[in-house]
């Protein structure tokens, strides 16, 4: 645990991509293959369920600190982060044990079944054993919320390097539905067929964001053009009999889609389909209606009225159990036409190609993405092969234009980890007559001077606290920017948008200026928004 939490504390320390890929690399190349395995699974969003109540480990941590719960939550509302705050406020342990990160981990796991009594005991024995930042981590765990300033690619690069491997093949091995309780460390990275592993999927190859002119990319000639559909990227793989669709972040979900099964029942054995899973009834639907199964264990007969979902497929990575993603865009465009047209199904359609001849036929064509119900237009080099990751060059995703809409900041909330003593989260609103309605949350796009200067605004205005949460004069006016817009019912504003982020601080606005509810409602009727009245 030494180790692990030694590691967590030199990646927080740093924002160089090169210092903590060394740091990586050193621990792998000095833990356990048991800790090894669960970094591995942590660093791939593989972590430990949520064994206890986070207000049951508040209450237990200001009773061994003799403080008030009130003084905590104060604490809480400055440091900005729980595991954090619980580690600082513990009295130091008086002698400590040195066990590993897979104990600990374990550990955790024993306290399934017990009762709250039980549990308390447990955690108030691991906390008497642990230094500050191994707390710290171990908190982490325990409240499910371990989260790093490291991405998962990043990890498999230091771990390739510590094992003298391929990036690329290290990416592929490590995918797939797996635990560090169902494999061991020498299993996983066991340089074997993918294949064996019967439900793994492949690394995803990710767009990169065009932002110059699309002229740039040179001849016309050599690319594919497609709509950027707005569902859930997927995989859906089908060998020995049994079919899997994954998400983009690693989940299996086939059991949440069993409208499917249909589908899943035609594909021939050894096939890889990458696409996107769209709500669907004649034309694509709101992605605000996939959302209401998302993260159900079960889902409704209503929903499934509803909401039903088809495939739009993009590319074919595996046939007859071969690996294809050496080939070339275009062969496997064919290959997946072929494949398509003989399984006949209508839950699988191939994303369409649009014809062009010249870039300004594009240009066109992108302006009206919104009325094809798509987000803008995917742009493939037609040799390019199938890749790992986000890279440049090959595959460029040119979405339209977003929404724009100036609202005032009425909420605002500390962030985590460097942003822990600034205000970093907001709530946003526009008027309604005299009243403020709330429509959107955002804490993405202002430089760190911004932050820390809205944040003595914010320190300087508060109105009232709820926990973290401050309220603040309604006159601080921001662009906003998200993707897309939709009716709800589960907001007070009646619509709901999608990835919404700060543009810039409109400093030269006074409140009054802001926007209106009306003007929303614009946005939502311009779009015509598609069946938007069952979105909840």
């Amino acid at each position: 645990m030494k180790q692990f939490a030694s590691l967590i504390l030199n990646l927080e320390n740093t924002s160089s991509t090169t210092k903590k890929i060394s740091f990586l690399k050193s621990y792998f190349e000095n833990a356990s293959h048991e800790d090894q395995l669960w970094t591995i699974a942590l660093f791939s969003h593989k972590r430990p369920k949520r064994q206890i109540n986070t207000k049951l480990l508040r209450k237990w941590a200001c009773e061994l600190s003799n403080i008030p719960e009130w003084l905590f939550e104060e604490s809480y509302s400055i440091v900005g982060d729980l595991a954090e705050s619980i580690a600082l406020i513990l009295p130091e342990a008086l002698s400590t044990e040195q066990h590993s990160l897979s104990y600990w981990v374990s550990y955790l796991q024993t306290l399934q079944d017990l009762e709250e009594a039980d549990k308390k005991v447990k955690v108030e024995n691991a906390w008497s054993l642990l230094t500050k930042q191994e707390r710290f981590v171990f908190n982490k765990l325990v409240t499910g919320g371990f989260r790093v300033g490291v991405s998962k690619n990043l990890m498999t690069k230091a771990l390739a390097q510590s094992l003298e491997m391929e990036a690329t093949q290290v990416a592929h091995l490590i995918m797939g539905d797996w635990t560090p309780d169902s494999t061991t460390f020498e299993e996983l990275l066991q340089a074997q067929d993918a294949t064996k592993n019967i439900s793994k999927p492949y690394p995803f190859y990710l767009a990169y964001p065009l932002e110059g002119e699309v002229a740039t990319l040179g001849n016309p000639e050599e690319w594919c053009a497609e709509w950027k559909w707005d569902g859930i990227r997927t995989q859906i793989i089908k060998r020995q009999g049994e079919a899997f669709i994954w998400s983009r972040g690693e989940e299996l979900i086939t059991e949440k889609f069993p409208e499917l099964e249909a589908l899943l029942d035609r594909l021939p054995n050894g096939t890889a389909i990458d696409g996107e899973l769209l709500p669907f009834k004649n034309i694509p639907l709101p992605f605000s209606l996939l959302q209401t199964r998302i993260g159900r264990k079960t889902v409704t007969k209503k929903q499934l009225e509803q909401s039903p979902v088809v495939i739009y497929a993009y590319d074919l990575i595996e046939l007859d159990g071969a690996d294809l993603r050496h080939q070339a865009f275009s062969d496997r465009r064919e290959k997946l036409k072929t494949l398509i047209d003989n399984i006949q199904s209508e839950q699988l359609f191939l994303s369409a190609s649009i014809k062009f001849d010249f870039w300004t036929d594009l240009i066109k064509l992108r302006e009206d993405s919104r009325a094809q119900y798509a987000e803008g237009l995917m742009l493939k080099r037609k040799n390019a092969p199938y890749k790992i990751g986000r890279k440049r060059g090959d595959w460029w995703k040119w979405k339209v234009d977003p929404f724009t809409i100036d609202a005032i900041m009425v909420y605002a909330k500390k962030g985590h980890g460097r942003r822990a003593d600034l205000y970093s989260d907001f709530t946003f609103a526009v008027w309604e007559g005299k009243e403020l309605i709330t429509f959107a949350k955002a804490y993405s796009g202002l430089t760190d001077k911004e932050l820390s200067e809205i944040t003595k605004f914010v320190k300087a205005n508060i109105k009232e606290k709820f926990g973290p949460v401050r309220t603040v004069e309604p006159s601080q006016v921001f662009e906003i920017h998200f993707e897309g817009i939709s009716e709800s019912k589960r907001h007070k504003a009646g619509i709901a948008v999608r990835f919404p982020r700060i543009h810039r601080w409109r400093k030269d606005k006074k409140p009054e200026d802001a926007n209106t509810l009306s003007d929303l409602k614009s946005l939502l009727n311009a779009l015509g928004n598609v069946d938007s009245s069952s979105s909840t």
